[in-house]
């Protein structure tokens, strides 16, 4: 058994707070404005360098509305309904992470059409940053004490003190973080040349994937014996392997183990 009782917040100074899981978001977009910037200067993005600023502005909007009104439309809609004033303190956590895909997916939809790029090219580019990112993310619900996962005996069980200090729970957050980390590793290994859009729906795939069974690991509302973030899983697994199937299979190969075309 593992106690857990470390202190939410990275600096305190009066009633300024600094939470891991706020430092973990800034280092998300800086990341994939680094990103973004970086295949900008390589050709690899059509756009100017302002213009690349302009797309992360986009996606932290989208990003934060869409997080933030799934989290209250699914998890929350009781408690903020009974304190309307607390939708606004986003510092105290409720983000979904579906709600922060769609947000950043319409965000994304109406910057590629409005500067003519290709929805799909750039997707692949910030798939990347934001798998890695999110994985530090699950570090941070860890260290947050939530999102907490069902009671075990197991010998790697938590007990996290601030939550719940009577009962021993498996990490979910800490298994969530490993599935992602794998994810992020795994789509590295591919090699580079792949139709637009393999990235992008290998992520959805492989999430759904994750978020679907571990979920059932995780303390959580039922409908119909799965949770809203499972039954929304679902559909990202069917859409995800549906595209992976219909438009992707040659993409299906790693780096190492392709063919030389001169043998």
């Amino acid at each position: 058994m593992i106690t857990l009782n470390i202190d939410p917040f990275l600096l305190q100074f009066g009633s300024l707070q600094i939470r891991y899981y706020g430092l973990v978001f800034v280092f998300g977009f800086l990341s994939a404005l680094y990103v973004v910037q970086r295949s900008i200067k390589k050709g690899y993005l059509s756009l100017t360098k302002e213009k690349g600023y302009d797309l992360i502005f986009y996606l932290l909007v989208g990003v934060l509305l869409g997080a933030r009104v799934f989290h209250i439309l699914f998890w929350g809609l009781d408690y903020y309904y009974a304190e309307p004033l607390k939708i606004l303190f986003l510092w105290q956590g409720g983000l979904s992470f579906h709600g922060g895909l769609v947000g950043a997916i319409l965000s994304l939809i109406i910057f590629t059409r409005k500067h003519k790029l290709s929805f799909w090219h750039v997707a692949d580019v910030l798939t990347l940053p934001a798998i890695f990112v999110l994985a530090l993310g699950r570090v941070a619900n860890f260290i947050n004490q939530e999102i907490l996962g069902t009671i075990t005996q197991l010998p790697w069980c938590v007990k996290f003190l601030q939550a719940d200090p009577l009962n021993c729970r498996h990490p979910v957050q800490l298994y969530g973080a490993l599935g992602r980390f794998f994810t992020f590793f795994l789509l590295l290994q591919f090699h580079k040349k792949h139709k637009d859009g393999f990235i992008f729906w290998m992520f959805l795939f492989l999430m759904g994937v994750g978020r679907l069974f571990l979920d059932f690991l995780r303390e959580d509302l039922r409908y119909l014996g799965l949770s809203a973030g499972q039954w929304l899983s679902i559909l990202m697994v069917l859409f995800g392997g549906y595209v992976l199937i219909r438009y992707y299979k040659e993409d299906f190969h790693f780096g190492l183990l392709k063919k030389d075309s001169s043998s």
